[in-house]
């Protein structure tokens, strides 16, 4: 009992649904730029069966931004249904099914004899995605006690560095013929049934049981969880105290659509959620990701040398998502969201200078024949470039990179957390499905221009938030709610973002049981309105 309720070890397993798409990232990123993957899905005009060539074109620049895209595309309409599937099934389960499906499309993906085979493939695949990435984060957050919910959600952030750190690609793109790829897209079935087999023993949310009636089973998960088993310990009944309160006041006010969260009191929360999915995308970082080897081309590298470089900049991810994972709860959401946009800006910008000041247009065929790497440049400039591009993934990997997972399950009351949720988390699909798209030709018809336009949205990031954004960190979900409903604060926003604070250190004082719980938080139900006692928001 006491292993299954050991929060650490039940995040370690469902994260996993995270690292899926790590594997994804790293096996097309480093198959892409391989001759094996060119020449089998080839549409000319080098190589077989075009000409003699012994180099081939591969697929052509918007084919292949299609074939990256499709797994986004997935994901956007997973992420969508996987709140119906989450509020029905339950969290713990609606993770389960990701995982038999991901198996299902990464069989499709290994045995693909063309590209129309691949494609469908990867919408599989990314279906699975779509629905551990919005389920993940909620599962956690209704489990994690609140000085670690931050740190346990992004988490999920770290097992996607960790999928596309485990570069399996690399080791097969030394194998002659199509098992370079097919090898790689197999192997990836394996994390998903670890992820099948680790759930189930695992407890489900206690508030999801809540919702569902089911108040004993709910008791047991928290004390379980929170308690080591001890169901009067101050914190658990605190906390199922406020989830029965808030379970009451929802029930009374029960109208859980996805229209909804467009209503006047809840569009604020919506946006809040749904931008910063958004934005995270729009940093770029997946671009850099998938693509890294077209930029590292236009710097000069190719061959083993381009395929390392790249494997540099994943164990920078890995490594520089540790700091958030430690002290999130600590920085809190806002400031760390300001100063990662404040710093992939600076970066984005200096590659942009350095490209078209020490740079040239390198022909319609591109670098090495690829068309997509349509600039070069050399010498100690190309090296600044490709440092830079090392100092944005480590800006965005302890900033947006996790809190953008971190952020959305805590901004919604119970009632619509898994839809809401559901919604933020397929707009960052749907925007990765256009970069996806975008960038290849964008690549291709306006060169180094393509930082300036992700530089700006990096402006436009640190604007929003600082003025939209409030601060989360050491609050209960219920707490948080409070905060967008305070009748001091402007209708329909609450307490003004730039006036909320960090308060991780009292909460953890609840924790411990130093606070006794009735007289910290009290909930009072008047004329369908909620409210709270303990204003330090």
């Amino acid at each position: 009992m006491a292993i299954k309720g050991n929060i650490y070890l039940i995040s370690a397993i469902a994260i996993i649904g995270g690292g899926l798409f790590g594997f994804d990232i790293s096996s097309m990123s480093a198959i892409i730029p391989t001759e094996q993957y060119k020449c089998y899905f080839n549409q000319g005009p080098s190589g077989p069966p075009f000409d003699n060539s012994p180099h081939c074109s591969g697929p052509r620049a918007d084919v292949q931004g299609g074939i990256t895209a499709s797994m986004a595309g997935g994901s956007w309409l997973g992420a969508l249904v996987s709140g119906f599937i989450s509020d029905i099934l339950g969290r713990k389960r609606a993770i389960m099914a990701g995982a038999v499906i991901w198996c299902i499309g990464s069989t499709i993906i290994c045995a693909s004899q063309n590209i129309g085979m691949l494609i469908v493939g990867r919408v599989i695949n990314g279906f699975c995605v779509g629905i551990c990435s919005a389920q993940v984060p909620v599962y956690i957050s209704e489990l994690a006690p609140p000085s670690k919910r931050g740190r346990l959600v992004g988490a999920q952030q770290w097992a996607i560095t960790w999928g596309i750190l485990i570069i399996i690609s690399y080791g097969c793109s030394f194998i002659a013929g199509p098992g370079a790829f097919r090898v790689p897209w197999g192997l990836q079935m394996i994390p998903a049934i670890i992820l099948f087999l680790g759930m189930i023993p695992l407890p489900e949310s206690p508030r999801w049981l809540a919702r569902k009636g089911r108040w004993e089973d709910c008791m047991a998960v928290l004390a379980l969880v929170h308690g080591k088993g001890d169901s009067n310990n101050p914190f658990v009944l605190r906390e199922f105290q406020e989830i029965k309160d808030m379970c009451e006041f929802e029930r009374n006010n029960a109208d859980v659509t996805y229209l909804e969260l467009f209503k006047p009191n809840m569009i604020n929360q919506t946006h809040i959620g749904v931008f910063t999915q958004i934005w995270s995308q729009l940093t770029g970082m997946n671009v850099m990701m998938y693509y890294i080897t077209y930029v590292f081309a236009m710097a000069g590298l190719s061959g083993n040398n381009l395929l390392l470089s790249s494997s540099i900049q994943y164990i920078i991810n890995v490594v520089m998502t540790i700091p958030a994972l430690l002290y999130v709860d600590r920085w809190g959401r806002r400031p760390t969201l300001l100063v990662g946009a404040a710093l992939m800006m600076t970066w984005l910008f200096a590659d942009a200078g350095l490209l078209a000041t020490y740079g040239h247009w390198a022909g319609p065929t591109g670098v090495d024949g690829t068309p997509e790497a349509s600039w070069l440049v050399t010498g100690p400039p190309s090296k600044a470039v490709i440092a830079c591009s090392y100092l944005f993934v480590a800006s965005f990997a302890p900033t947006w990179g996790p809190v953008s997972w971190i952020y959305p399950p805590e901004l919604y009351p119970l009632r619509v957390r898994g839809k809401a949720v559901a919604l933020s988390t397929s707009a960052n699909w749907a925007f990765n499905f256009a970069l996806g798209y975008f960038v290849p030709p964008a690549f291709v018809n306006i060169k180094w221009q393509t930082y300036l336009v992700f530089g700006v949205f990096c402006v436009a990031m640190f604007v929003h938030v600082f003025f939209m954004f409030p601060e989360t960190a050491g609050k209960t979900l219920e707490e948080v709610e409070d905060m967008f409903t305070d009748p001091h604060g402007p209708k329909y926003i609450g307490t003004p973002a730039w006036q909320t604070k960090v308060t991780t250190r009292r909460v953890r004082g609840l924790e411990r049981g130093e606070v006794d719980a009735e007289k910290h938080t009290a909930f009072h139900h008047e004329n369908g309105v909620r409210t709270n006692s303990d204003k330090s928001v």
